[in-house]
Formats: C-alpha cells, structure tokens, sequence
C-alpha cells in the first residue's frame, strides 16, 4: 500500500490539448460529410437522377 506522503505526490490526469481538440473536429467533420454524401446519394438514387455510368 501507498503512504499518505507517497500518494500526495502522485501526479496524473488528462490534458486537453489544441492537437486533441483538433483531431476530435476532423473526426466529427468526416462523419458529417460522409454523411451528407451518404444522404445526396440516397436523394438522387430515389429521384432517378443518377449519371449512367
């Protein structure tokens, strides 16, 4: 078991960091317009106003 000194000099925790935050907004961007492709596909599939390919 720790002793009270020893645990008081435990340091630890999360830091929230500018590149953190960035890699969370990229990751909520690219689902969000996987999304919106996914949706205009859906849209035009149903509409009938799809490119022969």
């Amino acid at each position: 078991m720790l002793e009270k000194e020893e645990l008081l000099q435990i340091v630890g925790g999360i830091n929230i960091t500018g590149s953190f935050l960035n890699s969370i907004y990229k990751c909520v961007n690219t689902i969000m317009e996987v999304g919106r492709s996914l949706g205009s596909a859906i849209r035009r599939a149903i509409s009938g106003s799809m490119c022969p390919v």
